[in-house]
């Protein structure tokens, strides 16, 4: 007589299709908004349009545009040139040169393509156009991580046990309006002089446990290439320094940058890590998509470190789009960085709620590899603090009492695998 297989009354896949149901639920919000987030490829009509308009105004050709020389000699820093790109009203045009007479200010002509004409709310336009607001902050410093203090050595800031920074010049493509250094734009460009260089390599060479080294300022690529391959050159022939970084908006401000020519010597000096500032989706265009390209194709390693920045980002579903953007262009969202309070920067600032709820909103809503992590600068120098919602409830005896990214409580073992084989010789199994 055949026997007779009882069917349990919920099956395995009747428990897969309402998990598959619930986990829906947890993207439809994301969903709603997304489409409201343009990225700089999404919102290439108005650009173009933009665009169009720039070279007008600056009287260029297509050819020119694409020439980063030439976008650098073009940088819009004319309050009257700005108000023929878009429209700004009175009082912020009287606003801008204000600041003008206090912090300077630079926007190269493609991220000036970037900023909605009319929109004063474009997080965009924010990062790139002065506002009074810069000159009511009195709580910022101007050099709040004390980096002062913390150079050794002509060019080099140090705050970690392995590694460096190089800062090799003052200049940008654009002066960001939350810059972290804006103590040392001063009114002219200006790079490290030669002799600076070599004291700084100096350093290095003299420290062994030295083994990654970045270079920034400013801005590393708005070197030469003469000079950046000089001084890649010098510190790949130092034994002990295992990484080379840079670090550079160009990405974001100037992609045009990113040629042949210099990706050819990058291409000499692996391994090299890349790390840019994307902290908007709109940021994200086909000439950055270029310019990303290039680069992999020259073996460097590209990551994202974004600034939280109220009113620009300080929003969980434009993070998770701007993330999910980046690794679609193959950059890695590597770290949020909470604003530093410096002078005239104020505006910007949000609180550390804010950031960890968004990390919060992110973890497990989407792929781990669009979770950048969440960090604190200390203050005087003292380095990163990772700060994380908090998933270890508490420990109690042999277990722990977690919480998962959805807010389910799970009670989980938390005894030592030592203390379970104690005495165990393994004679017992043979």
């Amino acid at each position: 007589m055949p026997t007779t297989i009882q069917k349990p009354s919920t099956s395995k896949k009747a428990i897969s299709l309402k998990r598959a149901a619930e986990l829906k639920k947890h993207t439809q919000d994301y969903l709603n908004r997304k489409s409201d987030i343009l990225t700089g490829i999404e919102a290439q009509k108005e650009i173009q349009e933009s665009k169009i308009r720039i070279l007008q105004v600056l009287g260029a050709t297509e050819e020119e545009w694409k020439d980063w020389h030439w976008q650098l000699r073009n940088r819009i820093s004319d309050v009257k040139k700005l108000a023929q790109i878009i429209n700004l009203s009175p009082a912020e045009i009287r606003g801008i040169e204000k600041v003008g007479q206090k912090f300077r200010w630079s926007i190269s002509p493609y991220y000036a393509s970037l900023l909605a004409v009319s929109n004063q709310d474009c997080p965009i336009r924010k990062q790139a156009v002065p506002t009074a607001l810069e000159l009511v902050d009195g709580e910022g410093k101007d050099d709040p991580m004390g980096e002062e203090f913390t150079s050794p050595a002509p060019c080099i800031t140090r705050r970690y046990p392995d590694r460096l920074i190089i800062n090799v010049t003052n200049q940008c493509a654009m002066y960001c309006r939350h810059c972290q250094r804006r103590r040392n734009i001063g009114k002219n460009d200006s790079h490290s002089t030669r002799d600076q260089l070599e004291a700084a390599l100096a350093y290095v060479k003299k420290n062994p446990e030295i083994r990654d080294v970045l270079i920034t300022g400013g801005d590393a690529l708005m070197l030469s290439d003469q000079q950046l391959d000089w001084l890649l050159s010098e510190l790949n022939a130092i034994p002990h320094v295992e990484i080379k970084r840079l670090g550079t908006r160009t990405l974001v401000t100037l992609p045009q940058r990113i040629t042949p020519e210099l990706c050819a010597i990058l291409e000499k000096y692996p391994p090299i890590y890349l790390n840019t500032q994307f902290n908007h989706p709109r940021e994200i265009t086909p000439e950055v998509a270029e310019a990303c390209n290039k680069l992999i194709k020259a073996g460097v390693v590209l990551g994202n470190q974004s600034v939280l920045l109220n009113e620009i980002n300080n929003d969980v579903y434009i993070m998770k789009k701007l993330n999910q953007e980046l690794l679609k262009v193959r950059v890695r969202p590597y770290y949020i960085f909470h604003a530093k309070q410096v002078t005239g920067t104020g505006h910007f600032i949000t609180s550390i709620e804010e950031g960890l709820e968004i990390i919060e909103g992110l973890r497990g809503f989407t792929s781990g590899l669009a979770v950048p992590t969440y960090i604190l600068n200390a203050p005087q120098g003292y380095g990163k603090i990772p700060l994380l919602p908090r998933y270890l409830v508490a420990v109690e005896g042999d277990q722990a009492i977690l919480k998962t990214w959805e807010g389910r409580i799970i009670y989980y073992p938390n005894k030592h695998t030592e203390a379970a084989v104690e005495g165990w010789t393994g004679e017992e199994v043979i």
